[in-house]
């Protein structure tokens, strides 16, 4: 029996960025930019941070495409599951880093790297829902990562006009092709390093998040 010549997630990984880069080619991308990172982009890095659900838009639409001559690069958190390899690893093909882990698997570990990665100048791509649920539900990592560092959180929303729901537990949406998909760039979250108690910083990041996730 032949040994297979890569693993599985490296074929699934090719597979799905190979299908979402056609389907994205015929979609209509609209960015509302509210924060001004595309037009006045800061000199240090930002944490960016959208529900798992909006992976596709958000990723493809555009992490991929945003460039400044300032900006280094995008690291983006992923799980250290098989489905977060393959995650990892289109994130890898569409030119983005990534960090393993997971609020219950090398969850200490993670945040020392992402801040790592915060110091060399990336910014940073996180899903606080992810990867498992519950759906829009933030975990208290991407406030806690903030006022660490003090660094802006840059909340990401996305709305597809048109998609196909998958029977995930977050109802992964899979836009139809040549539907229309708004991406917005909210305003710029900034945590108080004084602050003791994060719970309801933690709160009100996830009713904004809520609040724009209208379509699912």
């Amino acid at each position: 029996m032949l040994k297979r010549a890569f693993p599985r997630e490296y074929f699934f990984a090719s597979l799905a960025t190979l299908i979402a880069r056609l389907l994205f080619r015929t979609l209509r991308l609209r960015v509302l930019d509210r924060a001004g990172f595309l037009s006045s982009p800061p000199s240090g890095p930002v944490i960016m941070t959208f529900w798992h659900n909006r992976i596709p838009a958000i990723a493809l639409g555009f992490l991929r495409k945003y460039h400044h001559h300032q900006r280094r690069g995008v690291v983006v958190l992923t799980s250290p599951s098989k489905d977060g390899e393959i995650l990892a690893r289109v994130m890898a093909r569409l030119g983005m880093g990534s960090v393993r882990g997971s609020s219950s698997r090398r969850g200490f570990l993670a945040l020392r790297e992402l801040t790592l990665k915060l110091e060399e100048g990336y910014d940073l791509a996180i899903t606080p829902d992810g990867p498992r649920g519950p759906k829009y539900s933030l975990g208290p990592g991407v406030i806690f990562l903030a006022q660490k560092t003090s660094l802006p959180i840059l909340p990401l929303h996305a709305h597809y006009h048109h998609a196909m729901r998958l029977k995930t537990w977050d109802s992964f949406p899979i836009p139809l092709p040549f539907s229309r998909v708004d991406i917005v760039l909210d305003s710029y979250w900034s945590i108080d390093p004084s602050l003791s108690n994060l719970e309801p910083e933690r709160q009100k990041l996830e009713e904004l998040l809520k609040k724009e996730a209208l379509d699912l």
